[in-house]
């Protein structure tokens, strides 16, 4: 008699598994979700509790067995994955046990600091800001990649990289480094040369290219300002570069305080000659294509045109810019612009 119940509930059991094989096992709500499983927490009972808490399962004991019968503990693997609310028993197993992770695309826009990428990272990523950070100030793990965490943004090139979420800080920088590597191919190096820089020198004069217009005609027209002056030995003078060490992203107008207050910093390019250390944000491959076709001119000074043209008045000399500056020094007070 014991036999028979035995046998019967085996049957039961299997008929039940079957069942649940074919048939939706989740508790989703809407079409689908995406489950993550964090690295360090993929033992049976941390999975089965991360699956019944986010509704992705029914009859968590039944799963667990069936995971058990069919090899997923040794093979399971963090990562973010998407469980579709039709999905059964079988397909969030094998979804599981074939790491058929989702990508994550992590889009770079402008980003003006090393921080900044952190925080993105932090937010897209399953490594947070704080891990991502104490990776780049080890000089030794970046030796690799030739740069310095303050550099970071050389390599940095807006556009979007697919990874997988779990993915940890040396990855992260290797795709990010491959594609620069690709960038900077032989025609670009070779046009940087020409203008007697290397690509760190163009990326960082790009930088505040960027900084200092959106119009795209006008960039080759002040990145040839800056390279004029680069040639003379004149300090660049760029009022991003303050901006930059000030901290504060905020500033729409740099007044003299902000350049003594800022006289420390290698960044401010008013008390010193030559480019700063390293970009100060991420610059659009077309602004670096600008500065590599900088125009020949004999310019050597730029202010922004009264009103909100988003155009400059170009000058050769200090009579030409002082009246240029004066005009534009009006239309802010004129406008309440501190």
């Amino acid at each position: 008699m014991l036999k028979k119940f035995t046998i019967a509930l085996v049957a039961l059991f299997i008929a039940g598994l079957l069942w649940f094989c074919f048939i939706p096992f989740t508790k989703l709500d809407k079409k689908s979700s995406f489950l993550y499983l964090r690295t360090g927490q993929t033992s049976p009972d941390e999975v089965v509790e991360t699956l019944t808490k986010g509704n992705f399962i029914q009859q968590p004991l039944l799963f667990k067995i069936s995971a058990n019968l069919m090899g997923l503990w040794p093979s399971i693997r963090p990562g973010k994955y998407e469980i579709q609310k039709q999905y059964s028993l079988l397909d969030i197993i094998r979804l599981l046990r074939n790491h058929r992770q989702s990508p994550v695309d992590l889009v770079i826009t402008k980003l003006r600091t090393p921080a900044q990428l952190a925080s993105l990272i932090g937010r897209k990523m399953e490594c947070d800001s704080v891990r991502f950070i104490q990776y780049i100030q080890d000089s030794t793990l970046m030796k690799r990649f030739g740069i310095d965490g303050e550099r970071l943004l050389f390599i940095t090139h807006p556009n979007t990289y697919t990874y997988y979420w779990n993915a940890d800080p040396e990855t992260l920088i290797e795709k990010m480094y491959q594609y620069h590597h690709s960038f900077w191919n032989t025609v670009r190096v070779d046009k940087a040369k020409k203008l007697g820089l290397n690509p760190l020198e163009i990326t960082t004069l790009a930088s505040i290219v960027e900084e200092e217009t959106l119009n795209e005609a006008e960039k080759p027209l002040i990145a040839s300002v800056y390279i004029n002056r680069l040639r003379k030995q004149m300090p660049l003078g760029a009022d991003p570069t303050v901006k930059f060490a000030t901290g504060n992203f905020a500033l729409k107008r740099i007044l003299f305080k902000h350049i003594e207050e800022t006289a420390a910093s290698p960044y401010n390019t008013y008390k010193n000659k030559g480019l700063p250390p390293g970009p100060i944000c991420t610059p659009q491959e077309s602004t670096i294509e600008a500065v590599l076709n900088a125009k020949e001119t004999d310019y050597l000074f730029f202010c922004a045109a009264p009103g909100f043209t988003g155009t400059h008045n170009f000058a050769k000399n200090d009579k030409e810019h002082l009246k240029n500056a004066k005009s534009y020094q009006q239309w802010l007070n004129t406008e309440g612009i501190r």
